[in-house]
């Protein structure tokens, strides 16, 4: 008897082997999470409704440790505000930095605009199909170039991210105590649906969204599972802080910047010099601003 959606979501939820998949085991497992996918996934999200390569691009960096409701929000204003890779590559970064605040974690920006230079000076302004040589553009590790590249390709690439590996390890590691991506991988390429992997990976991510909901989180039993730091009191809220506020009034004197940060200004005086570093700010006799 087939397994059923509901029965999908439960506690227990069904188990597949993952010593001994057949044929016919792995095409009910895929029929069942595309019976999820018609049923319940999330047609609405504008990111699937292109295969330009560029504004996956853009959703996948802006999915990089983003709840999907925020990206949903900043997605469409950010491709009004640069809608190919071009109008993003010859833009000043504080325009970037404007266009992305509320999204955190800067470094995608900074990131995503090097990849539209890139992409402009040596592809014509698109992105390789070749998930390897995708791999070396900035802020992009091979999960996201083989995303972008199932999704703005319909490759069948194998790769594994968070909602994925929930997937995975709720169906096929039932009672197992840690779980490795290396044990995982494979079980990913022998279910992969090769006529269609672009709809196969909407699919995945949409049910490991729901299991997060309705089970005890899977992923707590692969090895690489990080809990995420708070982010009241973090480097990365005062970072966000001094950003925001460069952006609003540079240029602006150390003496400003910690005034309106209003913390610790030898902590302040060394995220500024760690920002310095990275590339965001540039000093001048006048005070820091945003890198061009």
């Amino acid at each position: 008897m087939k397994k059923s959606i509901q029965t999908c979501l439960g506690a227990a939820g069904p188990a597949f082997s993952r010593d001994n998949l057949t044929d016919e085991a792995a095409a009910e497992f895929r029929d069942l999470v595309l019976a999820f996918y018609a049923s319940r996934g999330r047609h609405d999200m504008l990111w699937r409704h292109t295969d330009d390569p560029y504004r996956i691009l853009v959703s996948e960096i802006m999915l990089q440790r983003t709840q999907v409701d925020r990206v949903a929000v900043k997605y469409p204003a950010f491709i009004a505000a640069f809608p190919d890779s071009a109008s993003l590559a010859r833009v000043p970064l504080a325009d970037v930095l404007a266009a992305w605040q509320g999204m955190g974690y800067n470094r995608r920006a900074v990131a995503l605009k090097k990849c539209a230079e890139k992409m402009v000076d040596e592809y014509r302004g698109t992105l390789p199909r070749d998930p390897a040589v995708l791999a070396t553009f900035p802020g992009i590790g091979p999960a996201t170039a083989a995303s972008i590249c199932a999704f703005a390709y319909n490759l069948p690439v194998v790769f594994i991210e968070t909602n994925i590996r929930r997937v995975f390890i709720h169906f096929f590691f039932a009672g197992a105590g840690t779980v490795t991506d290396a044990e995982i991988l494979p079980l990913v390429e022998r279910t992969l649906d090769r006529r269609n992997p672009r709809v196969w990976y909407w699919a995945l991510m949409d049910l490991g969204t729901e299991l997060k909901k309705s089970v005890p989180n899977p992923n707590r039993r692969s090895t690489a599972y990080v809990k995420q730091a708070p982010y009241a009191g973090s480097d990365r809220r005062i970072r966000g802080m001094i950003l925001k506020y460069l952006i609003a009034h540079a240029p602006a004197r150390e003496r400003a910047i910690i005034s309106a940060v209003a913390e610790e200004p030898a902590r302040v005086r060394r995220i500024l010099a760690t920002l310095e570093n990275e590339g965001f700010l540039r000093k001048g006799r006048d005070g820091y601003r945003i890198a061009e």
